[in-house]
C-alpha cells in the first residue's frame, strides 16, 4: 500500500520569516525584555500576547527595525531589522494602535502618499476593496467614521503588497460585522501567503485567526503554541453549571460528596468545577432522572482560550510598557 501523502500545511518551516533568539532590551534600570526566543513560519500568522507592560510594543518595534536591541540576534525576512535599508522596509507592512492621517485629504490620496513610499505598490482600487472601502476612495477622511478610519489604516499597511504584515490591534473600534469582515480579509492574505504578526487583547480575534501564539509576562515567554495546545494543556478544571433544584435540598450533602470536582452552591446555582466532567456529569444526571428532576440551566464549559490567557498571565496586565522618552502600551 502506498502511504498517504503529506497535507500541505502552508508553511515553510525550515527558513523562518521571523527568528529570534535571546532578545533582550532594557530601559534604565527596567528590562523590558528578557532572553526572549521564537520564530514565525512563512505564510503563518503569529499573535503575541501579553498585558500591558509585558513588551510587546518594544518587541515589535526592534522587529520592525524602529528600536535597538541590547542582546540577542533578530532576523526578519532573512535581514537584521537594525540594519534594515529601503529594501527591507520594502518588504514588510505596519498597521499601527493609531494613524495620524491629514483630515482633509481623500482616502484615495492618503493612500497614494503612503504608496509613495514602496517600490512595489498595489493598486488603490484593489486595496480599497480588500479592506471593504470600495467605492470611498474619493471621501475624505474627516468625513468617514471611526471604523472605516481604521479601515483606512489597514490599507495603509496594504498599500506596499508587504510580505510580512504587522498586525497591531488590528479590529479596534469595528463592530461585530467589520470585525468579522475583517477576520475574512486576513483570511485572505494567508491564503496568498502574506506572514502575520497580529496583537489583540480579543481572545476571540486570536483564537479565529492565529496559527501559533505566543504569550509574554514581564518580557518573559510564558507559553507558546497553538490555540489547541494552549488549551489542551491547560491545567483547569471544567466547570458544570446547573440551578439546583429547591426541592431536592434536603440530598444536597448526599450529592456533593459524591462527585469528584469541587462543588458549591451560590445563589441557588451548583457550580463543579472537575477534573473528570464526564463521570461527575453522569452523576448529576442519574441523580436527577431517579428523583425525577430536571437540571435547568445546565451548562458545561471547557476553559476558553480567554481563561488561559489569563490563568498564564495571572490576571495582570495594569502597568505600562516603558518606552524611551515615556511609557507606552506593552
Amino acid at each position: 500500500m502506498e502511504p498517504e501523502a503529506a497535507k500541505p500545511t502552508g508553511r515553510v518551516a525550515d527558513v523562518p520569516a521571523v527568528a529570534v533568539s535571546n532578545l533582550t532590551r532594557s530601559y534604565g534600570d527596567v528590562l523590558a525584555v528578557e532572553d526572549l526566543s521564537f520564530t514565525v513560519d512563512p505564510g503563518e500568522v503569529f499573535a503575541l500576547l501579553g498585558p500591558n507592560g509585558a513588551g510587546k510594543s518594544t518587541t515589535l518595534e526592534i522587529l520592525e527595525g524602529h528600536r535597538r536591541r541590547d542582546g540577542g540576534s533578530v532576523e526578519v525576512l532573512g535581514r537584521d531589522p537594525a540594519d534594515g535599508d529601503r529594501e527591507f522596509r520594502d518588504r514588510i507592512g505596519i498597521v499601527l494602535q493609531e494613524v495620524g492621517i491629514e483630515r482633509e485629504l481623500t482616502v484615495r490620496e492618503v493612500l497614494d502618499h503612503y504608496g509613495a513610499c514602496y517600490t512595489r505598490r498595489l493598486p488603490v482600487d484593489d486595496v480599497l476593496d480588500l479592506v471593504g472601502l470600495e467605492g470611498l476612495g474619493d471621501r475624505r477622511t474627516h468625513r468617514m467614521s471611526g471604523g472605516q478610519k481604521r479601515r483606512i489604516d489597514l490599507a495603509t499597511g496594504l498599500i506596499g503588497d508587504p510580505d510580512l504584515l504587522f498586525l497591531d490591534e488590528p479590529t479596534t473600534g469595528f463592530d461585530p460585522s467589520a470585525r468579522r469582515q475583517a477576520w475574512e480579509m486576513v483570511d485572505g492574505l494567508r491564503s496568498l501567503g502574506k506572514t502575520i504578526l497580529l496583537t489583540s487583547h480579543y481572545m476571540d480575534e486570536v483564537e479565529a485567526l492565529a496559527d501559533r501564539i505566543l504569550v509574554i509576562a514581564g518580557g518573559r515567554v510564558v507559553a507558546t503554541g497553538t490555540p489547541d495546545e494552549l488549551r489542551g494543556g491547560a491545567d483547569r478544571d471544567t466547570l458544570i453549571r446547573v440551578r439546583f433544584p429547591t426541592e431536592a435540598s434536603g440530598t444536597l450533602d448526599g450529592l456533593l460528596s459524591a462527585l469528584l470536582g469541587r462543588a458549591s452552591v451560590r445563589n441557588g446555582m451548583l457550580e463543579v468545577r472537575t477534573p473528570a466532567p464526564t463521570a461527575d456529569l453522569h452523576h448529576l444526571t442519574t441523580w436527577a432522572v431517579e428523583r425525577s428532576l430536571e437540571l435547568d440551566g445546565l451548562e458545561v464549559n471547557r476553559p476558553t482560550l480567554e481563561d488561559v490567557y489569563l490563568d498564564l498571565i495571572g490576571h495582570g496586565g495594569d502597568s505600562d510598557d516603558l518606552e524611551a522618552g515615556g511609557p507606552a502600551g506593552g
